[in-house]
């Protein structure tokens, strides 16, 4: 939020926002393609007006403009992006973008319509009670739109192999000549092309279809983010990422562009940014611990858990060609601590082995080890 408590005595008490006293006119938006709700508090008067205006982003800029004394904006992030924010801010508008998940709401309010979202908003921004998220550059946005449509295609290739497989299981065809979804594999398939009749090749056929274009779609963003990694303002970071075993030039453009602003975070809060953490519910005397949270950002949360898996295998740095290659990119001390973190983590996954633990809840706690390493490489200076 951009300020830090002041203790008094043995508890901590948020100040007053400055910036926020300043302030005469605080507007609540709740922003839709095509219509927005807007509530705005008067703060001298303690008047509430509400307006509904369409969508369009200069005719919300002037209205806002036109309001009393300085104003400040907020609305919630969500698909409209932040085109939005970047207006409001261009035209010297104080604007915070709330995150959905951190509004207060009554648990016994059990009517939602759009002029009672935009008051609500306005009057948690006059208390200062909005939790703010960090708004892209309009290149990361870009850029993280192009590894998002990527992760989309990984999803859809995933259902459109499944649906293929399954459909020759139906006809008793089955595949056990090793790794599926390879070139011997491929020419297996097409083997069998013709093992029923007309209905049968019709189906495989519209299924091999989507296969074999999903499987294109995805080479096309795998070059194009081969590229973005090692021609972008992102690729010092994901240099210094790719010094840690399972983070290729993919995962380490993604963690780059979807955590953002790194400095923000530390080495311990940086997995419960990303759901790493054990869920507890606590009470008095009462403990009780459950599994991760699964809060923040899930396709960050997938790479980490990904790439934990591959510091499971024994760690011998002279014979991994791959991961010297990305040594070669990244600068001397940032070597040394993707070596450090390799070694710590191979030897934590070991002591898991050793006490038992099951595999996917040992590399759980691999991979909320692994985004502190990643947070220390992140941070770090060329």
């Amino acid at each position: 939020m951009g300020y830090q408590p002041v203790e008094v005595g043995l508890s901590t008490v948020e100040p007053w926002r400055p910036q926020l006293i300043e302030h005469r006119s605080f507007v609540g938006l709740d922003v839709h393609a095509r219509t927005v709700e807007g509530c705005v508090i008067d703060a001298t008067t303690g008047q509430i007006l509400h307006r509904k205006i369409t969508a369009n982003t200069p005719e919300i800029v002037g209205w806002v403009a036109s309001l009393p004394g300085s104003q400040i904006v907020t609305y919630e992030a969500g698909p409209t992006g932040f085109g939005l924010f970047r207006q409001l801010v261009a035209a010297g508008i104080d604007c915070r973008v709330a995150a959905p998940s951190k509004l207060q709401r009554p648990t016994g309010d059990r009517v939602k319509t759009d002029a009672r979202d935009a008051e609500h908003l306005a009057k948690l921004l006059r208390l200062g009670q909005i939790v703010e998220v960090t708004v892209p550059t309009v290149e990361a946005e870009t850029v993280r739109d192009v590894v998002r449509a990527r992760e989309n295609t990984r999803q859809v290739l995933m259902g459109n192999r499944h649906q293929l497989s399954k459909l020759l299981l139906r006809h008793g065809l089955v595949y056990d000549e090793g790794a599926a979804w390879t070139g011997k594999h491929d020419r297996w398939l097409r083997e069998h092309r013709l093992s029923g009749d007309r209905s049968f090749t019709t189906a495989f056929d519209a299924y091999y279809e989507a296969v074999s274009q999903t499987v294109a779609r995805r080479d096309r963003l795998d070059t194009m983010i081969e590229d973005l990694a090692a021609n972008s303002s992102f690729t010092p970071m994901v240099n210094r990422l790719g010094c840690l075993r399972g983070v290729s030039a993919l995962t380490g453009l993604a963690l780059a562009v979807e955590i953002g602003d790194w400095h923000r975070f530390s080495g311990k809060t940086i997995g419960s940014f990303v759901g790493l953490v054990p869920s507890e519910y606590s009470s008095g005397q009462s403990r009780s611990q459950g599994g991760i949270t699964k809060t923040g950002n899930s396709h960050v949360r997938r790479l980490l858990v990904e790439a934990a898996w591959q510091h499971r295998r024994d760690y011998s740095p002279s014979r991994q060609s791959i991961l010297h290659a990305r040594w070669e990119k990244a600068p001397a001390p940032a070597r040394l601590r993707g070596q450090d973190g390799n070694e710590r983590l191979h030897r934590q996954w070991v002591a898991f082995t050793v006490r038992r633990k099951r595999p996917v809840v040992a590399n759980t706690a691999i991979a909320r080890e692994l985004a502190g390493w990643c947070w220390s490489l992140a941070v770090m200076d060329d």
